[in-house]
C-alpha cells in the first residue's frame, strides 16, 4: 500500500476540529436562547464524530494525535457543551444544577479515559469488539439534552421541571461510566440483498429529519434506551454459547433458535411429517398387497393343500377359547379342512 500523502493525513484531524468547533457553538446559542440551534450543533458535533475515525481508518492515516485529540474533542463537545447548556437552559443561580453539571462532565471525560485503556486490552472475548462499554460519548451527549428537546417540541411539563432535569443529567452521568454494554455500529454489516431497502430507509429519514427535526431526534433517543436491555440479554448470551462467537448473524439465529427449541421441549418441524408420509407409504403398500391378493382368481387345478388356511387362523382362537371355558370341541379329532 502507498504511503499517505501528508494533506490526506490531516483531513480526519480537520474533521475532528470541526466537531469541537460545532459543540463549542452550541454554548453560544444557549447563551442566546437559541435551543434548537444548541440541540443542532451538538448533533452536527456526533455526525462529523461518527466519521473523523472511519475516514482516517480509510485512508490508512491514523495516527496518535489523531487518537488523542478525538478524546479531547469528545470531552469537550459531549460532556462540557451539553453540561453548560443545560445549566444556561435551568438558570444561572442552581447551585444543585451546577452540580449535577459538574458530575456529567467529569463522568463523559472518566467515560473517554476508560475508552482509551480497552483499546489496548488483548484479554477480551472475540464479541467483545460488537459492543461498548456503557453508553458512548455522542449518544450520551444527547440523552443528556432530551429533555431541552422535548420542551422545544411540545413546550414545557413535568419534563422541564429543575428537579426532573437534574436527575436525569444524574442517572445519563451513570450511563456512562456504567458496565453495562451497548451496541456497537461498528461491526454493523449490511447483506447485499439489503442495500437497496435500506437506502430507501435512509431517504425516508432523511426526509422526516428536515421536517420533524426534534420529533425524530426524541423517538431515536428513545429507542436507544429501549436498545439497552436487548443489548444486555444478547452480550450475556454470547458469553454462554463460545460456538456463536465467530459466526455469521445467519449461524448465530439459527444457534439461538435451535436453543429456545431444546429449552421448551419443542421436536423438529419436519420429524412428525416423515413420520406421517412413511405411515401413509405402508399403509398404501399393504392395502395394494391385499386388493392384488383377494382379486387373484383361485386355479381349479392347484390342490387344497398348496393354498393359505384362512380359516384355521380364524378358527385358532375360537378353540383356544373353548378351552379356557371347559368346553370341547364338536370335531376335536378331525381336521378343518374336508
Amino acid at each position: 500500500m502507498s504511503r499517505t500523502t501528508p494533506g490526506v493525513r490531516l483531513l480526519p484531524n480537520a474533521i475532528t476540529v470541526l466537531a469541537l468547533c460545532s459543540g463549542l457553538s452550541a454554548v453560544q446559542f444557549a447563551l442566546t436562547d437559541n435551543w434548537i440551534q444548541s440541540i443542532a450543533a451538538i448533533g452536527v458535533a456526533a455526525l462529523l464524530d461518527s466519521l473523523d475515525g472511519r475516514i482516517a481508518r480509510l485512508l490508512d492515516a491514523t495516527s496518535k494525535i489523531g487518537a488523542e485529540l478525538d478524546s479531547l474533542s469528545d470531552a469537550i463537545s459531549f460532556g462540557v457543551a451539553p453540561a453548560l447548556v443545560l445549566y444556561v437552559w435551568q438558570g444561572h443561580d442552581s447551585r444543585l444544577g451546577w452540580i449535577a453539571s459538574l458530575v456529567f462532565a467529569g463522568c463523559m471525560v472518566l467515560r473517554l479515559a476508560r475508552f482509551n485503556t480497552l483499546q489496548d486490552d488483548t484479554e477480551a472475548p472475540p464479541y467483545a469488539s460488537e459492543f461498548f462499554v456503557g453508553v458512548p460519548a455522542p449518544a450520551g451527549g444527547l440523552l443528556g439534552l432530551l429533555p431541552l428537546a422535548v420542551t422545544a417540541k411540545f413546550g414545557g411539563g413535568w419534563w422541564s421541571m429543575e428537579a426532573t432535569v437534574w436527575v436525569w443529567t444524574v442517572a445519563i452521568a451513570a450511563l456512562l461510566i456504567s458496565r453495562v454494554p451497548t451496541w456497537s455500529l461498528k461491526t454493523f454489516r449490511v447483506p447485499a440483498k439489503a442495500i437497496a431497502p435500506l437506502l430507501v430507509g435512509v431517504t425516508m429519514l432523511a426526509a422526516a429529519i428536515i421536517q420533524y427535526p426534534l420529533l425524530v431526534l426524541a423517538i431515536a433517543l428513545i429507542l436507544y434506551l429501549i436498545h439497552i436491555p436487548f443489548a444486555v440479554h444478547r452480550y450475556h448470551w454470547l458469553g454462554k454459547h463460545p460456538e456463536a462467537w465467530d459466526v455469521p448473524a445467519r449461524e448465530r439465529r439459527a444457534i439461538r433458535r435451535a436453543g429456545n427449541n431444546r429449552r421448551l421441549g419443542l421436536r423438529q418441524p419436519h420429524r412428525p411429517l416423515r413420520r406421517r408420509v412413511a405411515g401413509a407409504a405402508r399403509k398404501s403398500a399393504g392395502g395394494g398387497a391385499h386388493h392384488t391378493t383377494a382379486s387373484t382368481p383361485s386355479d381349479p387345478t392347484t390342490s387344497e393343500s398348496n393354498q393359505p388356511p384362512p380359516r384355521q387362523r380364524r378358527t385358532q382362537p375360537n378353540r383356544r377359547s373353548r378351552r379356557r371355558i371347559g368346553l370341547r370341541s364338536r370335531h376335536s379329532g378331525h381336521s378343518d379342512h374336508t
